[in-house]
């Protein structure tokens, strides 16, 4: 059964077989899945990639075989005088500025819910400037991205963000403008 037939199935009360199937070989099988789960990361397993945010290296996720289901973590690297790209996301983000100097553009997101909701992104973007050792925090579903306003080295964020949304299988992330680097791919 599609993924789509079986949450329609949840969301009136009619629980497939499957599910419960599912449900009960993970419960059976939990203490030994827990016990393969990597508790110690090491940097083989954090492998970089560029994606439509950029470049990134993966300190967490939840398809790693690890312990933590509900968190994301990640290195990002912006080349000198580039930018991430452009979303928004349900969850709050913190980063911390490993490396570099630069800034953030947020627009504020306001909802507006009448018999259907549409989200309505502010025209005009706040500014904030960041260097090593500041946190940038991002309010939920605020519209927002990063520039490396350094033209000789990059910039090094580690973000933190949680996969709640994810879990329950909700569409997080709204892509706007994808970073340049993935754009020349």
């Amino acid at each position: 059964m599609k993924k789509y037939e079986e949450a329609e199935h949840w969301r009136q009360g009619r629980k497939t077989v499957s599910y419960y199937e599912e449900a009960i070989e993970k419960t059976k099988n939990g203490p030994q899945r827990h016990a393969e789960l990597m508790e110690v990361i090491k940097p083989d397993d954090m492998p970089w990639e560029i994606c439509k945010q950029g470049k990134l290296k993966h300190v967490i996720h939840e398809k790693m075989h690890a312990i933590s289901k509900t968190m994301n973590a990640y290195i990002q690297e912006i080349p000198p005088g580039s930018k991430s790209g452009k979303h928004r996301h349900m969850a709050e983000e913190v980063l911390f500025v490993l490396e570099g100097q630069g800034y953030d553009l947020h627009w504020d997101v306001d909802l507006h819910l009448t018999d259907r909701y549409e989200w309505v992104v502010a025209e005009e973007p706040k500014r904030f400037d960041w260097e090593v050792g500041d946190v940038i925090t991002i309010p939920v579903n605020t519209v927002h991205q990063h520039f490396n306003s350094d033209p000789h080295n990059p910039a090094r964020l580690l973000s933190a963000s949680s996969t709640v949304y994810e879990t329950l299988d909700c569409d997080d992330l709204e892509q706007l403008e994808d970073a340049p680097e993935f754009e020349s791919k």
